[in-house]
């Protein structure tokens, strides 16, 4: 069934709003894959919080438009969905990552994360990318190491004194 005009607009509308607000995309052919495999795709794209959107090359060009995305114009090719990561970079990258292990139909074309196009080669490292919750949490680490060091440092001569006395007391025993 042909778009209207009105539809068109809206669907450009639509994706340009994602795209601006979007941390990462990658776009990925489809050809081959059943109604219920993309349904599939599009259900874990939804748990993963990954706008995810078939949308023909000449809008999502002008979708992305005037955004970080810019870069992928050139290289939309194909009949591809695009998967936009909302609110983690890597996000986008796992669930097509994840979804094209299992359905070989789905083939990633390219990457982009903050306005730079990476070749679809490049998908395992976006996908490798900390979530927000393990970035923070290894930040935190970070920060807390030299503090915990400097504590077992102020720790360790009354440790050792303890352990000397402990060992002193149990050669006099053993004598």
């Amino acid at each position: 069934m042909a778009l209207t005009l009105e539809a068109k607009q809206a669907m450009v509308a639509e994706v340009h709003a994602v795209a601006r607000e979007a941390l990462a995309v990658v776009a990925a052919e489809y050809r081959g894959l059943t109604v219920s495999q993309i349904t599939g795709l599009r259900a874990k794209a939804r748990e993963s919080g990954v706008y995810l959107r078939v949308v023909k090359n000449t809008l999502a060009r002008r979708a992305v438009a005037g955004t970080d995305f810019e870069c992928i114009s050139g290289d939309l090719r194909g009949p591809l969905i695009l998967a936009f990561s909302t609110d983690d970079p890597g996000s986008a990258a796992r669930v097509v990552k994840e979804f094209a292990k299992d359905n070989d139909k789905l083939v990633p074309t390219l990457v982009s994360i903050g306005g730079q196009l990476l070749p679809a080669a490049d998908l395992d490292k976006v996908a490798s990318l900390p979530t927000r919750d393990e970035a923070l949490s290894m930040l935190a680490g970070v920060l807390m190491a030299p503090i915990s060091k400097f504590v077992r440092t102020l720790a360790e001569p009354h440790a050792k004194l303890v352990r000397t006395v402990a060992a002193i007391k149990d050669q006099k025993a053993a004598a």
